[in-house]
């Protein structure tokens, strides 16, 4: 039995564990502020919250697209649609800027820029208007033009931001919560979800990359969902090394104090991923089993040269450096009833240098058209150790074992650097699609090939520099 709290209600439901969410809250619960968008978690007209009880006994609250989650995630949970934001009487704070900036035309987008607004009030991220944006980037509006919506966050923000504690109580005294919400914490430990008693059937972590694909085929047959695996959570850093359980999401690595300290832009980097929404619930596991050739963290991790622990039922390991595990289109080197354990990866040093670049059709939170990703360790203008990534060129995420191989023990020159692209041009076997020909996306390669030393060392290099030799 699926249990958890929705708003104020508490719902215990033999409802099937692989539907989404979010026809749960239209269909069962006829809460229809949650609207039916683009069903590929782009839109964030179907945005809710998603409330857990943390080990110290504390809320923390977090925005996810519900079209694309699997009801049974919702299990233990507290789930807030735009109707359990309500007040009774008036508007909250978040509806009242909205309202008070014109921030709303036709309306069908306005219950999940509301939900995102709230979200931020509650999350644990500062209150300023560069996360408030961040909070409602995966909010698509097609009637304001964005300007009033931006203003309406800017509202919000000035009502946080001269006060350091958000407690729940503050939040309520401010109008941004009902009152009910004090109640949650018990509420929770008193309904005791009980683990869920799954059969066998397709592994489903967050849901982002399958619900896309195969939302009617996991809502009609078993699914057995992992999100809550406690062995597979969790970020650590031994010795220099990094340990990422393959159930930690973006938003994990995003809040990693250490991590963002120990690599400079990993934030920016993160950004250009996906929608805060995307980040909150995706799983780093899911995002390399999902085998897309232009899969933003695989790209990420191939980089970093990073290695796979494998599970199988019987809890027996094997490590696998991560690029060899892709062996042609959606086909990767993992056996049935194996699992992705944990990614495991050397920090960067204070001589190696990480960058990753992305181009796709929207600035941001779009599937790229190609992404590349470079670790490079450079030690008086000499390379001794590279590797370098690319997505979008390939039936697989590409590790560009020739290129990489080209620039170790080299001088860090523009002549190499051209000599590398020429290598890097014959590794890779770009198709024309949607995204782009294969002409352009050879062009991209090249491009963001270069992008990496201009970012990196800019004192050394302009595009101009590329240009030139070309």
């Amino acid at each position: 039995m699926i249990t958890f709290i929705l708003n104020n209600k508490t719902i215990k439901t033999p409802e099937h564990a692989g539907m989404t969410l979010l026809d749960f809250v239209r269909y069962q619960q006829r809460l229809t502020g949650t609207k039916i968008g683009c069903r590929e978690g782009d839109c964030g007209a179907c945005t809710v919250l998603v409330g857990t009880l943390n080990e110290r006994g504390v809320m923390e609250y977090q925005t996810i697209t519900s079209c694309i989650s699997p009801l049974g995630n919702a299990h233990g949970k507290h789930i807030v649609t735009v109707e359990g934001t309500n007040l009774k009487d008036k508007l909250t704070t978040s509806q009242e800027a909205m309202k008070a900036n014109y921030a709303t035309q036709c309306g069908f987008c306005t219950p999940g820029f509301v939900v995102s607004l709230t979200g931020f009030a509650l999350s644990n991220s500062e209150k300023n208007y560069s996360n408030a944006l961040d909070a409602i980037s995966g909010n698509i509006c097609r009637c304001t033009g964005y300007k009033a919506i931006e203003k309406a966050a800017l509202q919000v923000v000035e009502k946080l931001e001269n006060q350091e504690v958000h407690s729940f109580g503050w939040l309520i005294d401010h109008g941004f919560i009902p009152e009910y919400f004090k109640s949650i914490p018990q509420r929770l430990l008193d309904i005791e979800a009980k683990e869920l008693n799954q059969p066998k059937g397709k592994f489903v972590s967050g849901g982002t990359d399958l619900y896309v694909q195969q939302a009617d085929d996991l809502a009609d047959n078993d699914v057995h969902l992992i999100a809550e695996k406690g062995y597979l959570k969790g970020i650590s850093i031994n010795d220099a090394i990094c340990t990422i359980g393959t159930n930690a999401t973006v938003t994990d690595l995003w809040n990693h104090t250490e991590l963002n300290s120990l690599i400079p832009n990993l934030r920016k980097h993160l950004k250009l991923v996906s929608s805060e929404q995307i980040r909150n619930m995706a799983s780093f596991g899911g995002n390399l089993v999902n085998a897309s050739p232009i899969g933003d963290m695989t790209i990420f991790f191939l980089a970093l040269n990073s290695e796979l622990t494998i599970i199988d039922e019987h809890e027996n390991e094997r490590i696998l450096a991560l690029k060899n595990f892709y062996q042609d289109y959606k086909k990767f080197d993992l056996n049935d009833g194996e699992l992705l354990k944990e990614i495991r990866f050397n920090i960067p040093s204070n001589q190696s240098y990480f960058n990753f670049e992305k181009v796709c059709k929207r600035t941001h939170l779009d599937i790229a058209s190609v992404n590349s990703a470079i670790h490079i360790a450079v030690n008086d203008d000499h390379i001794s150790e590279v590797h370098v990534s690319i997505g979008g060129v390939a039936a697989i995420p590409k590790y560009l074992h020739e290129t990489s191989k080209f620039l170790r023990r080299k001088d860090l020159t523009v002549e190499i650097i051209m000599q590398a692209n020429e290598i890097l041009q014959s590794e890779i076997s770009p198709i024309s699609d949607v995204r782009g020909t294969s002409d352009y996306k050879r062009l991209l390669a090249r491009q963001l090939f270069f992008a990496h030393f201009t970012t990196l060392f800019p004192k050394q290099f302009t595009l101009n520099d590329f240009v030139q030799h070309a």
